[in-house]
């Protein structure tokens, strides 16, 4: 005979998450403009969307963030390259 195991665990943080709601901590700067959360209580992430609203992150979405977090620090990096440039001449 088989021993199930319940997928989810009784958890007192995520019954005061669904009474009270998430409180939610900045955990990574993605860009300026884009940021991740993670819940203080529960551990759920979540990002800002297209238009500034939070969403559940999901696997795409955790991709997503990790290719526009590439792109967006070597931008910074060349930025910080150009003005270093400009100002030595």
């Amino acid at each position: 005979m088989k021993k199930s195991t319940p997928n989810t665990a009784f958890s007192f943080s995520k019954i005061y998450c669904s009474l009270f709601g998430h409180d939610y901590l900045l955990s990574k700067n993605v860009t300026h403009h884009i940021k991740e959360y993670t819940c203080a209580h529960c551990g759920e992430q979540a990002t800002t969307n297209s238009r500034g609203r939070l969403e559940v992150m999901t696997p795409k979405l955790k991709e997503i963030n990790n290719a526009l977090a590439l792109v967006h620090a070597k931008k910074v990096e060349r930025n910080k390259a150009k003005t270093q440039f400009q100002a030595a001449s």
